[in-house]
């Protein structure tokens, strides 16, 4: 059976970022619903009406893009803006530098073999950096800035790009489509070799960074690294295999997304679009069936199934109960087991940024990134010790995890999922916390969570004690959806909300929300954007996805979705500013060549250096004018970054600095 790219919805969700239709059945109220209703102004506006409305009311942000640009001088960054566009290679401000760092293949340790992409193999994959590069942080040496522990998620793969002779070019209704054949067991073992994550000793000398290939902490996490499950739902009958009569041993972790790092050094990855890996069909009343409906659960876009029974849930029922969670990784110990941390909840993880509260405790922000789905957070329950690494090393095994309810008057509460309080009983089918962390988004849908547009990064700022909500985009929403966190229907390019803790506490149950953008083409009045008058043509973006706060808590944006057909602009990195007279201001600050998505970003401690990762370069080019149609390994619209033509597209890590040294944009 051929895996025709074009007419298998998930495996072209997947390649495009889109994360499914969205699986929430509730009549929860949705962020449309909220926003719509917060600033009708006697409650009678509905709609396309409220729609309108909003976009000359949102808040007093918008009130920014009015009379006076007064922006330009308020602006907490400082570069010549990048000029939006599509072609094939990447493009960063002047006076910076942007080296690749790390490609697909390319070699981690000593005895790693050099890439040769017409004689892969699962042996040589393992030793050698991944595929789809996405979440890249960086872990001090010493507390160095220019030494370090890079720390990158391998999210998916894309067979079209990685292996040569598998696509024959078909036209079928007057179109043409790709037609993939069936990948071997040796490819699938490639694929699986490319999933989970790179640790690597990395070291700036002379200005330039390097690998430190013989770095006695570089590791590869791949899709059969075992990894052992703790918190509440380690034991648990639903998490029993036959390979493991435990339900405490997992083999590897797939569909990394965002991530984070902890305040204690550890490297934690989200598992996210997990769906895509299963096949086959529970048996019939299966006790899971409408545990992996809410799930999506199967859909088969990977072939692994047909070579591993894991994968195939008409033999192993349970296998799909234990991925969907958040990995810890001691990056000090490259023996140790990663750790299914369960205790923040199972769902499509995207992202764990981190931060230390008032009071010591550490508080995880977390999206489940799909269409009509929620926010979360996690606080732990034991404080974070500065001055003993090891105690806080089972931090994340007891907690709280909290969805958030955003409400019309500008208010946002956080509902624990605890098990016993409110409708998460028995009589709703919990038996115990375990049951309500397997089905977090089931108990979220019964607290009545807020239904969001594709919640991806969620990023606390410790400068300004905000914290910053991405909203990539939701096509699905109606116009009777709308509600005040979530303003537009077809919400096409996404939004960003701003959330301010009661008390700047970020463990605090109550808080207040605000819109700081609704993005996409300001010129354009029909789409309602609220950058300031001040953003140029080059500097509105739509699809906010990733983001990264510096150490000058400056707030950093990366896009996914952008194109020659949705934008006119391929994906990148965005300075926006938050705070006084430039506020809602957007500036660009490096793009991606085409059919890439701009992942990452991450900044060191002293901000003289940025990360960003491009992910699947190529992966598209039909629908631009400088190639035209579709791109595959044979005939790609970019051999980025190599630009060889013995070479596949290459997804890779991307280095930033300036010229001559200095902290960026300033």
């Amino acid at each position: 059976m051929k895996n025709d790219l074009s007419e298998n919805p998930f495996r072209t969700s997947l390649l495009e970022e889109n994360d499914g239709p969205g699986r929430n059945p509730t009549g929860n109220r949705t962020m449309g619903d909220i926003i719509a209703a917060r600033f009708s102004r006697r409650g009678f506006l509905r709609g396309s009406l409220a729609v309108s409305a909003i976009a000359a009311t949102v808040s007093p942000i918008a009130l920014i893009t009015a009379d006076n640009a007064r922006a330009a001088g308020g602006s907490a960054f400082s570069f010549e803006e990048v000029e939006a566009g599509v072609d094939e290679t990447h493009h960063v401000a002047a006076g910076y530098d942007a080296d690749i760092l790390l490609r697909w293949g390319d070699a981690l340790f000593a005895d790693s073999p050099e890439f040769d992409p017409a004689a892969q193999s699962a042996a040589a994959q393992a030793k050698q950096f991944g595929y789809n590069n996405d979440y890249v942080g960086f872990i001090p040496i010493d507390g160095s800035s220019e030494h370090g522990l890079l720390v990158v998620n391998h999210e998916y793969t894309n067979p079209h790009l990685m292996f040569p002779g598998i696509v024959t070019v078909v036209e079928k209704d007057g179109k043409k489509k790709l037609d993939v054949a069936p990948l071997s067991r040796e490819q699938v073992d490639v694929e699986m070799a490319a999933h989970g994550g790179t640790i690597v000793e990395i070291r700036r000398d002379g200005g330039k960074w390097q690998v430190v290939r013989d770095g006695k902490l570089n590791r590869r996490i791949t899709a059969t690294t075992e990894m052992e499950v703790t918190g509440p739902v380690a034991g648990n009958d639903r998490l029993k295999t036959s390979a493991d009569a435990t339900g405490t041993k997992v083999f590897g972790t797939v569909n990394n997304c965002a991530g984070g790092v902890t305040p204690w050094g550890t490297y934690v990855m989200a598992e996210e679009n997990i769906h895509g890996y299963f096949s086959g069909e529970l048996p019939a009343d299966h006790k899971e069936a409408a545990n992996y409906e809410r799930m999506g659960i199967p859909e088969g876009a990977y072939e692994w199934a047909a070579f591993y029974d894991r994968f195939d849930l008409s033999k192993e029922p349970n296998e799909a109960n234990r991925f969907g969670w958040i990995v810890e990784v001691d990056v000090q110990d490259p023996t140790s087991a990663p750790k299914k941390r369960t205790a923040l909840g199972r769902f499509k993880h995207e992202g764990a940024e981190s931060i230390v509260s008032k009071d010591g405790r550490v508080v995880f922000y977390l999206g489940d990134d799909e269409r009509f789905d929620y926010v979360y957070k996690f606080v732990t329950a034991g404080a974070y010790n500065a001055n003993d690494r090891t105690a806080n090393l089972n931090l994340l095994d007891e907690g709280t995890l909290y969805v958030a309810k955003f409400s019309e008057d500008g208010s946002v509460e956080w509902l624990p999922l605890v098990f016993g309080q409110g409708p998460l009983t028995a009589e709703n089918g919990f038996s115990n916390q375990a049951d309500v962390l397997i089905e977090t988004r089931r108990a979220a849908d019964l607290l009545e969570a807020t239904k969001m547009d594709r919640p991806e990064d969620v990023q606390p700022n410790g400068v300004n004690g905000k914290v910053y909500v991405m909203l990539t985009n939701n096509t699905k929403r109606k116009s009777d959806q709308v509600d005040a966190a979530n303003p537009r229907a077809e919400n096409a390019f996404g939004h960003i909300i701003e959330i301010a803790e009661d008390g700047g506490d970020f463990t605090a149950t109550k808080g207040k929300w605000e819109v700081l953008l609704k993005c996409g083409d300001p010129s354009v009045a029909e789409v309602g954007a609220t950058f300031s008058t001040s953003t140029t043509a080059n500097g509105w973006f739509g699809m906010p996805d990733n983001c990264a706060v510096d150490s000058a808590g400056r707030l950093w944006v990366s896009t996914d979705g952008q194109g020659p057909k949705a934008t006119g602009r391929t994906d990148g990195l965005w300075a926006v500013d938050t705070e006084g007279e430039a506020r809602a201001t957007s500036k660009l600050f490096f793009r991606v060549p085409v059919g890439a998505e701009m992942c990452g970003p991450l900044f060191t401690p002293d901000d003289q250096t940025a990360f960003v990762a491009v992910q699947h370069p190529a992966d598209g080019g039909d629908d631009w004018e400088g190639f035209g149609r579709l791109s595959y390994y044979e005939d790609l619209s970019t051999h980025w970054p190599d630009f060889k033509p013995d070479m596949p597209v290459r997804p890779s890590v991307v280095v930033i600095t300036r010229q001559g040294g200095g902290k960026i944009a300033v």
